[in-house]
């Protein structure tokens, strides 16, 4: 079993540390450096390997020192845009291994046009593809892309843990309330993230089942999803649905 810990970056970023039981550790969208060489440094972890999302300066700004902290780290990524250090490109269906756990990398356009998830041990670390309630603005891929790629992340199994890259949780949620003011699962998830959020904890990890209840970019064939961006689209297709929403949170 793979342990999972945060380290806060910047102003809302997450960067996620995968640790082994034998005490080995991937870093994911590791934006800045100095914090995770102390918590590897502070707890004996040997990294072994950078896993990156998509190729954006705060998922990326820390490869370099990083690297040359540990210079046998493996740097994992996307293949269509530069990213430091880059040792291993990989892309939709592709397999890694992460110490002895087989991660399944997953093609997840538009938010760029190069995001990959990286999909093991019942963990999902989707960078800006998904957030709890929310999804990545476009700065890339277009709205289709996105689309497709939520749509696959939301047939993984229901319990998958969801380590996405932002605490952007209760921003979305009260942009969700707004798309459907009747749904008691989100009224419920405000108020448990509202809890969280005043004893300065993170909301994080969520899971494929809660965002499937509460995530509006997730239910785009609900009646109450259409209805509430009836006046914003002419259509009622699932991607004009979807477009609207988008541009509506972007004006959010």
């Amino acid at each position: 079993m793979l342990h999972v810990k945060s380290i806060p970056a910047f102003n809302d970023n997450y960067i996620w540390l995968i640790i082994s039981e034998d005490n080995r550790c991937a870093v994911v969208d590791p934006g800045e450096a100095s914090q995770v060489i102390d918590y590897l440094k502070a707890n004996s972890l040997t990294l072994s390997c950078i896993l990156i999302t998509h190729h954006h300066w705060d998922h990326t700004n820390g490869i370099d020192d990083l690297v040359r902290y540990a210079p046998n780290a493996k740097v994992i990524g996307p293949d269509v845009h530069p990213i430091p250090q880059r040792s291993m490109a990989v892309g939709d269906g592709d397999q890694i291994d992460v110490f002895d756990h087989r991660f399944l990398v997953v093609g997840v356009e538009g938010h760029t046009d190069d995001h990959i998830a990286f999909v093991g041990d019942g963990k999902l670390f989707c960078g800006d593809a998904l957030f709890s309630a929310g999804c990545g603005r476009l700065l890339g891929g277009t709205a289709e892309q996105s689309l497709n790629s939520l749509k696959k992340l939301a047939s993984l199994p229901i319990e998958t843990q969801v380590y996405c890259a932002h605490e952007y949780t209760a921003a979305n949620v009260a942009f969700a309330l707004t798309v459907e003011p009747e749904n008691d699962a989100l009224h419920l998830y405000r108020e448990e993230v509202n809890r969280l959020r005043a004893q300065g904890k993170q909301t994080l990890p969520s899971t494929i089942e809660r965002e499937k209840r509460i995530n509006p970019f997730l239910r785009t064939q609900e009646p109450t999803v259409i209805q509430a961006v009836v006046g914003r689209t002419t259509a009622d297709d699932e991607l004009a649905v979807f477009r609207a929403l988008r541009q509506w949170k972007d004006e959010f």
